[in-house]
């Protein structure tokens, strides 16, 4: 171990670090400190992911940081929780490369509820049963805002989070800020004073009440009850982005819509233009697409009732027999023609055939017709009588003559 002298002077100055060991050897070696067991009340506990759980361990007048290790928060057949009361057993180091000196818990054991822990929990139940966080009463959050009132600290990283967020996503909205205290015993006092302004404004969309992490104790403001009651009566709806996301007050069951933390509020609260613009230009798309689409359908379908109109109409009927006239009047003219073509054919075969048995065709051979007064034909000498008139048909005409007996 360091030996120290008792002389003071710059040739026995030590470094840093030197000091620092010092100091946790004396602590780690101490009876009392390295064997202690304490109880208090669990404040700003924190389950770390590599399991680990860092809190403080308070009472009235002072408080400790304290750490327990994985391997003893396994052996733990509970969870260590904001407000609640222990016994703590472990020892008392120095963390050296802070010179922060801790707790370093290996065994915990639970006392009972905090006093805190036990306000809380009895009046969320009053207000329960009232049924202030019924979710008949919440308000529904407008989906497109262009004035949002925030109350939160000027000057706190909660308002610096939510303007960022806020630029990111839609630079059109507006942030109207209601300067509050956020911590301590005038916090709620301002806040209440914050929802009542805001809610005389009638530009104002929506309020958010925002603040940063912290202990059980230094969120405690939003636990009281008049602002409990303020929230829930409020006009304007209210959203809660306070502490972390394992940070409850009775603020967040009132209000009409919880956030894990002020950007989180902020990203609820505010739509993204971008993505707007981008679903408008979507749906303009679908609609065009879906207009055309009908308007293709509606004309198919018009088409189709034309036709059958057409189909159906005085005008298309009487086209219809006009054509089927002017069919059955060409089929009857071709038949006509035909008939006419074939009695031709026949009256000139059967005139030929006349004409070929036609005795005047006899005439033209140098031959005559003889006939007596009877027009009977003389066909041979004995059929004449003497002293008759006869008729001569010859060729190209008819003479009479008188019968004499020639010697």
């Amino acid at each position: 171990m360091l030996q120290l002298t008792l002389e003071s002077s710059f040739s026995n100055t030590l470094t840093v670090s030197e000091l620092n060991s010092y100091v946790k050897s004396t602590l780690e070696e101490d009876f009392l400190l390295k064997r202690a067991c304490i109880k208090g009340e669990i404040s700003n506990c924190t389950l770390h992911k590599s399991g680990h759980v860092y809190f403080t361990l308070k009472d009235e007048n002072s408080a400790i940081d304290c750490v327990m290790f994985k391997p003893y928060t396994k052996k733990l057949d509970f969870s260590p929780t904001e407000g609640m009361s222990v016994i703590i057993k472990g020892k008392v180091s120095l963390y050296t490369k802070t010179g922060k000196y801790q707790f370093y818990c290996n065994e915990m054991e639970k006392e009972g509820l905090g006093d805190l822990f036990i306000k809380f929990k009895k009046l969320k139940e009053k207000l329960e049963s009232e049924g202030l966080f019924n979710e008949e009463y919440k308000q529904k959050i407008p989906k497109y805002l262009k004035n949002i009132g925030i109350i939160t600290s000027p000057t706190g990283a909660a308002i610096r989070d939510i303007i960022k967020v806020t630029r990111n996503r839609n630079s059109s909205v507006n942030i109207i800020i209601y300067p509050a205290v956020v911590q301590g015993e005038s916090a709620a006092k301002t806040v209440i004073a914050g929802i009542s302004e805001l809610n005389k404004l009638e530009k104002i969309d929506l309020i958010i009440i925002a603040r940063g992490g912290g202990s059980m104790e230094d969120l405690w403001c939003f636990n009281n009850e008049s602002l409990v009651r303020t929230i829930f009566e409020s006009k304007k709806p209210v959203i809660t982005g306070i502490g972390h996301e394992t940070d409850f007050t009775i603020s967040d069951f009132v209000s009409d819509l919880r956030a894990a933390t002020p950007s989180n509020a902020a990203e609820l609260a505010i739509y993204n233009e971008y993505e707007l613009k981008s679903m408008i230009n979507n749906l303009e798309r679908m609609l065009k697409h879906k207009v055309k689409t009908e308007i293709s359908n509606r004309s198919y379908e018009l088409d189709i009732l034309y036709s059958k109109i057409e189909k159906n109409s005085p005008k298309s009927k009487i086209e219809k027999q006009k054509v089927h006239v002017d069919k059955i009047r060409a089929q009857m003219n071709h038949e006509i023609k035909n008939k006419i073509s074939y009695e031709v054919k026949r009256f000139e075969k059967s005139y030929s055939l006349l004409n070929a048995y036609n005795p005047l065709n006899v005439l033209n051979k140098g031959y005559s017709i003889i006939q007596d007064e009877n027009e009977k034909i003389i066909s041979s000498k004995s059929s004449l009588n003497l002293e008759n008139d006869v008729k001569i048909t010859l060729k190209d005409g008819i003479v009479e003559a008188h019968i004499t007996l020639k010697e």
